[in-house]
């Protein structure tokens, strides 16, 4: 997940004394894998699951025995015992949408080699890294020869209490000892249900250097059995701070979406969850950060001698200047930082992602900058001029410096102000040229543009406006994922 990715992210070491050591240099976050567990999509067939997946922008999948192949094979199951004939159709789909199965679970692993082989072969012949189980006890020993054998994982899934594997003591007293092969989906979900600290938990099985793959989730209630899924970032599994301590670990593998709420309708739900996950993995990234301009500005698109930095590193309009100011380099995923000041009545902008210079006003995105509301909806400080308002108003006074932390992954668009958030967009809600999105079905406020804001470019130049007012910025600084 380069960020995940694209948003790979910073989610999830090592077994001697990790929490003291300092962080690794490896960029963990870009290894992070995201897909959807095929359970959250249960109503309908894995064909159906696959397609989903891709519309959500993910790249992998885990598969779990006994669903409907495809409405073309009503009587075809997803499991270790399909024909070959099923085995290369489900190949088929699969890679017509460039969708790569990772794992497998929760699937039975008894102590019968001969049933465990048919788990492994159908691993193995399929591509899966990964099998998740929750084995007897008395079955380690073959799993264990048959993990070192294939190289193929076995992660032990954690369903809630009271089942064997919801303590994650268990899964350390199991691993012990045993191939690097074998190590935990820690479910933070069903940790959750189970009364069960999730972070406490990543925390202990990354001491011992045992999580293998996640099922991911993020709930409404603690301790309760029949607490439901919420959008990532808004329940009490404590997401966020999980994603840091795996980064943390440095930990490298795959993140399985398990959505079990809403069954037939989940996917804005999901988007959300894939949109936080990404988020949160491009602010974790190891990728840093560099100076949007040089000091000489040598690498800009202006009228010559309209804008300079000053002695202090201060970029302004020059007495004689005029115009908006460009990067030369486009950007398209990126975090963006910088500090700005105002005057009294000051108005200015950040332009993002302009792909015609030509047409600008029509083709970038604008971050606004204004030190007070100028009266038009959309139009205040913060804003996504004439197509959002910001959520809550972090100005500072005129005269003093704000920080904007302004973040693009590809249809979303955030932005901090302040410290406070205060702008989240999903720009494939505005599909209509000239017209913002309303409630969910009355139409909603008239803007400016000739485009529909999803059809805009998700790469271009970024720009800073010279309105006729003074406007200083500083210290820009921007972090590319592309």
């Amino acid at each position: 997940m380069k960020k995940t990715v694209k948003l790979g992210i910073s989610f999830l070491v090592f077994v001697l004394c990790v929490c003291c050591l300092p962080k690794a240099s490896s960029a963990a976050p870009e290894d992070w894998k995201l897909g959807m567990q095929a359970y959250s999509f249960n109503r309908f067939t894995f064909s159906e699951a696959v397609e989903k997946n891709k519309a959500l922008g993910m790249r992998y999948i885990e598969c779990y025995p006994g669903q409907t192949l495809s409405k073309e094979k009503p009587d075809v199951k997803t499991d270790h015992n399909m024909s070959s004939a099923d085995r290369q159709a489900m190949k088929r789909m699969l890679q017509q949408a460039e969708v790569k199965l990772m794992n497998y679970g929760v699937v039975g692993l008894p102590n019968n080699e001969a049933e465990c082989r048919k788990v492994f072969e159908f691993a193995k012949e399929m591509g899966i890294e990964t099998i998740v189980s929750e084995p007897p006890e008395d079955a380690f020993d073959l799993i264990d020869r048959l993990c070192d054998e294939y190289r193929i994982s076995v992660a032990l899934h954690n369903h809630p209490k009271p089942s064997y594997y919801w303590d994650p003591d268990t899964v350390l007293r199991l691993c012990e000892g045993r191939s690097k092969w074998i190590g935990a989906c820690a479910d933070t979900g069903h940790w959750t249900r189970s009364g069960v600290d999730p972070l406490e938990a990543i925390k202990k099985l990354g001491r011992a250097n045992r999580i293998i793959s996640l099922h991911f989730k993020d709930l409404n209630e603690f301790g309760v059995r029949d607490a439901h899924d919420v959008p990532w970032g808004t329940g009490v599994s404590q997401a966020a701070a999980i994603l840091a301590e795996l980064d943390r670990q440095n930990f490298k593998g795959v993140f399985s979406i398990e959505y079990e709420h809403n069954w037939l309708n989940s996917m804005p739900e999901i988007k959300k969850c894939v949109a936080f996950f990404r988020k949160t993995q491009a602010e974790l990234s190891d990728v840093g950060y560099k100076d949007l301009f040089n000091t000489n500005l040598s690498d800009t698109i202006m009228e010559a001698g309209s804008w300079a930095f000053d002695a202090d590193g201060v970029l302004a309009p020059t007495p004689s200047g005029h115009g908006t100011i460009w990067t030369k380099e486009r950007y398209g995923n990126f975090i963006l930082e910088l500090d700005y000041k105002v005057p009294e009545r000051g108005n200015s902008g950040v332009f993002i992602r302009g792909a015609d210079l030509s047409n600008w006003i029509h083709t970038t995105i604008e971050i606004q900058i204004h030190a007070t509301t100028d009266g038009t909806k959309h139009g205040q400080n913060g804003a996504v001029y004439d197509c959002l308002s910001p959520s809550k108003d972090a100005s500072k006074k005129p005269g003093e410096w704000n920080h904007y932390v302004i973040t693009c992954l590809d249809n979303m668009i955030y932005v901090n102000l302040n410290g406070e958030d205060i702008i989240d967009m999903d720009m494939d809600f505005w599909t209509e040229a000239g017209r913002n999105p309303g409630p969910p079905v009355a139409a909603g406020t008239r803007n400016k543009f000739r485009y529909a804001y999803k059809d805009m470019a998700r790469e271009g130049h970024i720009g800073f406006q010279y309105h006729g007012n003074p406007i200083w910025f500083k210290n820009l600084k921007i972090k590319s994922f592309d």
